[in-house]
């Protein structure tokens, strides 16, 4: 039987299709990592509070890059390149969602419209990696090797995205609800589209690795194409609506160490 779970299990037990899956997740944290450690030293002076939060998610994401290369050494695995169409980091910044790396690796300073671009992006991108953690958090809980990662990175997932909905609660207040609600819009629709692209992308490469039929391979397409189409008629809407977390001040603290992986 197809399911979520099965089909993970085959990538997790291969060591090709799990140094992949390891190695493309590594380069997006790695490289959410650097995007927050830049917007952390160029936040505009009126938010310069919102400055530990912002270096705490960006210190989360680099320390998810170093589970996930652990999870590799702990199997002897060396990273492999990641390929650009399942570069999702990459193709959100390529499409315009989020800021500019252009602009993130100059000095001058952020607006306050800049932080809320930001905020719009990480809630809408959040959900999503929340989302994928919780369905491995749901299967993979107790597994002996991977397990003790997952619900780390799950747990710090769901306390970026309390970040996000409590941030822009605090801007819309503020006079900025009609700009949050149309760059979250924007950057929903972008993600779907580009998460639909990357999965396809994903599976494709698993497919040639773990020698799929084209049958195996056209109902696992068929299937993300019909996720797609949920997403697009009406599922992104999860992705835009705000409300006060029951995880207050998530962020506030220190980002914990990353586990040893014996």
């Amino acid at each position: 039987m197809l399911s979520a779970k099965s089909l993970f299990t085959e990538i997790l037990d291969d060591d090709e299709s799990f140094a992949l899956f390891c190695s493309i997740a590594a380069s997006g944290e790695s490289q959410g990592g650097w995007e927050n450690a830049r917007i952390a030293a160029l936040v505009p002076e009126s938010e310069r509070e919102l400055a530990p939060k912002i270096t705490r998610h960006g210190a989360d994401e680099d320390k998810h890059g170093r589970i996930f290369n652990a999870l590799m050494k702990k199997r002897g695995l060396q990273p492999v390149p990641v390929p650009s169409d399942t570069d999702y980091t990459m193709l959100l910044e390529r499409h315009g969602i989020g800021l500019a790396h252009e602009k993130l690796k100059g000095e001058q300073p952020l607006t306050v419209q800049d932080i809320v671009t930001y905020l719009a992006h990480s809630r809408v991108t959040e959900q999503r990696a929340s989302e994928q953690m919780d369905l491995l958090r749901k299967h993979f809980a107790d597994h002996p090797d991977i397990g003790r990662a997952v619900r780390m990175i799950s747990n710090d997932e769901d306390n970026h995205l309390a970040y996000c909905h409590e941030e822009l609660l605090r801007f819309a207040r503020a006079g900025h609800g009609r700009a949050i609600q149309r760059t979250l819009r924007e950057c929903a629709l972008a993600e779907i589209r580009i998460y639909r692209d990357v999965s396809l992308a994903v599976m494709a490469h698993m497919g040639r690795i773990l020698g799929w039929s084209r049958a195996r391979s056209a109902v696992l397409a068929a299937g993300i194409h019909a996720v797609y189409a949920y997403e697009r008629f009406a599922g992104w809407r999860r992705m835009v609506s705000l409300r006060m977390p029951e995880r207050r001040d998530a962020l506030g603290g220190p980002a914990s160490a990353a586990p040893e992986f014996a």
